[in-house]
């Protein structure tokens, strides 16, 4: 009994310090010397898979010479297994096979199979709880009887062996769950920067080309049916990803709705692009959710970048931008990273960069625009217009910063530092007796239009400047006004409540805020410049702008024409009764300190006939 005890504490031991790495050699070395021990031919060791039904071997001894690839032994099925492996997958005490008639049909299978005339076996089934996770094995060639100690020594060793199996679990699943994404199973973002660090290493074959997929308004889904509904759309589009893509490609997740594509090939931009657009049409089939039938579209940006050359966070880069172009340009596209994407990416970046700080040092400036009276040349008003600054790039128009301003959630505090600075500017020309009669007119981004207190601050203002309400229009573009109408109302009646006024700008790009126009409290309808700037080539343009002056004449609203760059756009709108407009023609937009000159002039001469097109 000792010495099987000591056998026991000697397994122990050897079995402590045992790692996925080196629990198969050091199970052989255990096995070799409990085969000496008991005086054994064979010893085996498998674990159940019980995902699989089947007997997975660990290790053997002796290792048999000539196994063939693949070893039929490595996996046994227990739906198609002998008696013993049968019995193994739910097994929870040692069983002991001897050659007697009970086991006459067994051994005659093991004599035909393997030409042993009889065999004796011992297996030991490894335990987790109630699960038996494995089996523990020993064959002798001819009869052994096992005593009841040797079968207790057995069960303890089985039980070291288990607890080995479940360590080396544990650190299975933690190394998977260190590289795979929980939610689909695919590759994390860990596991693609390794991937991609191997792939683009000097001398690995190239190009190495990336996809990344983004799905186009997965908020929807969320929104509508819920997160675990938005989540399981996202584990079926990762499912068909995995059958269309799968073989060679990494899948990975990296968060979100987004997603990473790494052909295992050498695939060229227009390659991946084929690629791309044959996965994109099967993700674009419907899913069952919830009862619902829903589909998304899915933008994806390519990148190719070579080994040696290129790192994971250029290549990264570079596909992230080329799905941001696909989005923009309405999604459902496939765009591949070009040097017209760099240099944008790299204006975007230092905008983004510096803009924050360079609104708090001071670095904006305002421009203004006059309104004219194209019959007078007298100067109705002036539109202020933001400017920035930039240390390298100069004086910067708003068009190349309003969208990042907006991106990066400053869009609120650059509009109330216009207000403030326009506000701050035209009160001081009115002190000195000039533009007493004109209108401030002041753009009002989205963010402010549904900031809580908003209404408050533009009161604020215009009572800290002393300025009347009537002579500040606030102007806010068509979209905005019909992306959230009743939001958009309630804000324009607490504006009307002020004493500002308001003005609808970019007028005619939509037509939803026709339905509501009669309702909403404005002023003003400014014409986009897009149907101005060819008015006399195009008919279209003519059509739409002569409905909008009868639609703001039977609304008794002003009307103002924006862009007006030719006299031949300046004529046809006088002749259709539009006399208020702005553009290059009349006055390119100037800094405060001319703005507030032409004001004390109080007009711009009229000589639309000498005009030429600017």
């Amino acid at each position: 009994m000792a010495v099987l005890e000591n056998l026991v504490t000697s397994v122990a031991t050897r079995l402590m310090g045992v790692d996925s790495a080196t629990a198969v050699e050091v199970s052989q070395a255990v096995l070799a010397d409990l085969v000496e021990y008991f005086g054994v031919d064979v010893s085996f060791l498998r674990h159940n898979d019980h995902r699989i039904h089947a007997s997975v071997l660990v290790a053997e001894w002796p290792v048999r010479p000539g196994i063939p690839d693949p070893d039929p032994l490595k996996v046994v099925y227990f739906a198609d297994a002998d008696p013993v492996f049968a019995l193994a997958e739910h097994q929870k005490e040692p069983v002991v096979f001897r050659p007697e008639p009970a086991t006459d049909e067994y051994q005659q299978t093991i004599a035909e199979g393997r030409q042993i005339p009889s065999t004796s076996m011992a297996c030991v089934p490894l335990l987790s709880g109630e699960v038996t996770t494995g089996v523990l094995g020993f064959v002798k060639f001819g009869d052994r009887d096992w005593t009841k100690a040797e079968l207790n020594a057995l069960k303890a060793i089985a039980s070291l062996f288990a607890q080995v199996q479940a360590r080396i679990a544990a650190e299975e699943q933690l190394r998977y769950l260190a590289d795979h994404d929980d939610l689909t199973g695919l590759c994390n973002r860990r596991a693609l920067l390794a991937h991609l660090d191997r792939r683009l290493a000097d001398g690995q074959p190239g190009p190495v080309s990336v996809m990344f997929f983004d799905l186009d308004r997965l908020k929807a889904i969320n929104d509508y049916l819920g997160h675990t509904a938005g989540d399981w759309f996202i584990r079926v589009l990762a499912e068909r990803l995995r059958e269309s893509a799968d073989g060679g490609n990494l899948l990975a997740r990296l968060g979100g709705d987004e997603f990473v594509v790494v052909p295992g090939g050498t695939l060229n931009s227009d390659e991946a692009v084929d690629f791309a657009r044959r996965l994109q049409t099967r993700l674009h089939d419907r899913v069952a959710v919830d009862g619902e039938m829903l589909t998304r579209t899915v933008s994806i940006g390519v990148a190719c970048g070579m080994p040696g050359r290129d790192t994971t966070s250029d290549l990264l880069r570079r596909a992230d931008q080329a799905v941001l172009t696909a989005k923009s340009s309405g999604g459902n596209q496939v765009a591949v990273f070009s040097d017209d994407m760099a240099m944008e990416s790299e204006f975007r970046n230092d905008i983004e960069l510096h803009l924050q700080g360079d609104i708090e040092r001071g670095a904006l400036r305002l421009h203004y625009q006059p309104e004219v009276n194209m019959h007078t040349g007298e100067i109705l008003a002036a539109e202020a217009l933001v400017r920035w600054e930039h240390p390298t790039r100069g004086l910067l128009a708003p068009n190349a910063f309003i969208g990042v301003a907006e991106s990066i959630n400053i869009a609120g505090d650059l509009g109330r530092w216009v207000m403030r600075a326009a506000c701050t500017e035209f009160a001081r020309w009115r002190s000195h007796g000039v533009g007493l009669d004109a209108v401030l007119r002041i753009n009002v981004s989205p963010v402010q239009l549904v900031t809580d207190g908003f209404v408050d601050s533009v009161a604020s203002i215009i009572d800290e400047f002393g300025l009347d309400g009537g002579s500040v229009c606030l102007e806010i573009t068509e979209n905005v006004v019909v992306r959230d109408i009743e939001t958009t109302r309630k804000t324009l009646a607490g504006l009307k409540d002020v004493g500002v006024q308001v003005a609808i700008d970019d007028f005619g790009t939509g037509y939803s805020v026709l339905s509501h126009l009669k309702s909403l409290p404005v002023d003003t309808l400014k014409i986009d410049k897009g149907f101005v700037r060819d008015l006399g080539a195009s008919p279209g343009d003519l059509a739409i702008v002569r409905a909008i002056i009868a639609l703001a004449d039977a609304f008794g609203l002003q009307l103002v024409a924006e862009g007006v760059e030719t006299a031949q756009a300046a004529e046809i709108l006088l002749e259709h009764g539009c006399h208020r407009a702005q553009g290059f023609l009349l006055s390119r937009p100037v800094p405060g300190d001319q703005m507030k000159a032409l004001l004390a002039e109080g007009r711009i001469p009229m000589n639309l006939a000498a005009s030429p097109r600017l």
